[in-house]
């Protein structure tokens, strides 16, 4: 009972509004109906591997041409929505602006990722180099993580990964630059190794592009032990760049 009074006081002073455009709602944590038909959700059929939608179905297990021609270092990936429109609006104001009231949102569809196969001990999200987390002062991934887990009922653990060198932003860069910028880029904390060691890991990250900054931290995690890596990410780019 004093739960919900707490709440009603909340809503009350606080009223509930969509994170993407600021609509009334009815309870915090979702999107109004309006917003919510504007995403554009990802679905089979995908890339087996690292989630890229088809076109046409492709069979079950089919890869996209990137991952047949070099498979990632994640063991699967997967994103909500589509990088595009409200999809990429609501990434940009949680990475820049300075504001979670997003987050409930968009960890509730990334909890509906994890394939029913996949089992996960442990969330670890992408880290920023400390640098850019002085700067920005939090670090988006580390949001949807902590809030998926807590969806999913699985620890997360923010200080396992480390972002050892600053490296440039990757926006205008393609897939093969991409894979040079990460390269050797991220670490696993010493006192958090023993965390990830047989463990089975699922990487959390806002967008997915190329999948060049999952792929090396998956590389590093199964360096020091991991079992397996997934990848779940809010949304990610339907055609990502090839060169």
């Amino acid at each position: 009972m004093l739960g919900k009074l707490g709440t009603g006081v909340v809503d009350f002073l606080l009223p509930p509004r969509c994170p993407a455009c600021g609509e009334r709602i009815m309870s915090h944590g979702h999107l109004c109906a309006a917003c919510w038909n504007k995403l554009v959700p990802i679905s089979d059929p995908l890339c087996n591997q690292c989630g890229l939608p088809f076109e046409y179905n492709a069979g079950d297990r089919a890869h996209c041409g990137s991952c047949m021609k070099e498979l990632p270092a994640f063991d699967w990936a997967r994103a909500a929505v589509s990088y595009d429109d409200l999809g990429k609006s609501l990434v940009l104001k949680l990475k820049h602006g300075k504001s979670g009231a997003g987050v409930p949102a968009l960890a509730a569809m990334m909890a509906r990722l994890v394939p029913p196969e996949r089992s996960v001990d442990i969330i670890v999200p992408v880290p920023l180099h400390r640098k850019r987390l002085l700067q920005r002062r939090f670090n988006q991934s580390q949001l949807l993580a902590s809030a998926l887990g807590k969806k999913l009922g699985l620890p997360c653990d923010p200080f396992v990964l480390e972002r050892r060198r600053a490296t440039p932003s990757q926006g205008t860069l393609g897939r093969k630059a991409r894979l040079r910028n990460v390269e050797g880029a991220f670490n696993v904390s010493e006192s958090r190794r023993v965390r990830i060691d047989g463990a089975s890991v699922l990487l959390v990250d806002d967008v997915l592009t190329t999948g060049a900054t999952a792929s090396a931290c998956a590389k590093t995690l199964k360096r020091f032990g991991a079992k397996e890596v997934g990848v779940v990410a809010f949304a990610r780019v339907a055609l990502p760049r090839r060169s």
